[in-house]
């Protein structure tokens, strides 16, 4: 007789459950939220769409108003998704959630991977000249070598 396992989170059993893409309004990240949609459709996974909301910085202390802008930045992706899913509805058609968390790009996408139970995560590639130097996020996420990580010119 064979004992049974308690039911639990298991990676990589049938294709993906959950894909987490991050979005921060770049075009790459745009194109990474349609290639991520692309896989989710075709494996009927979970799309999670994740905005990392920047840290206060030395500006904000100052007085500068960051958490207004940054949540403001979400209600406009969430708008834009909410849009583009409406435009295809009954044609392609792919279940998600948006998701916001607090913090820097790669932290904030390893805690929404994590909490998310994340089988694969999506990403632009950086737009930046400097990461080329300091490392990208994706690069970082890549190095992590927690979950398979896409990453999309």
């Amino acid at each position: 007789m064979v004992d049974k396992l308690p039911a639990s989170f298991e990676r990589g059993t049938d294709g993906p459950k959950v894909i987490v893409v991050g979005v921060d309004g770049s075009d790459s990240s745009w194109r990474a939220a349609a290639y991520a949609a692309g896989l989710a459709r075709r494996q009927h996974a979970l799309l999670a769409v994740v905005y990392v909301q920047p840290l206060l910085t030395a500006g904000a202390a100052l007085g500068a108003p960051v958490a207004e802008a940054t949540e403001g930045v979400a209600e406009e992706l969430m708008t834009e998704i909410k849009a583009s899913v409406e435009r295809l509805r009954g044609v392609f058609e792919v279940r998600w959630e948006f998701h916001t968390f607090a913090g820097d790009p790669y932290n904030g996408l390893v805690t929404a991977a994590d909490e998310l139970k994340a089988d694969a995560v999506v990403v632009g590639a950086s737009e930046q000249a400097g990461h080329r130097i300091v490392g990208s996020v994706a690069v970082r996420l890549v190095k992590a070598g927690r979950w398979p990580v896409t990453v999309v010119p």
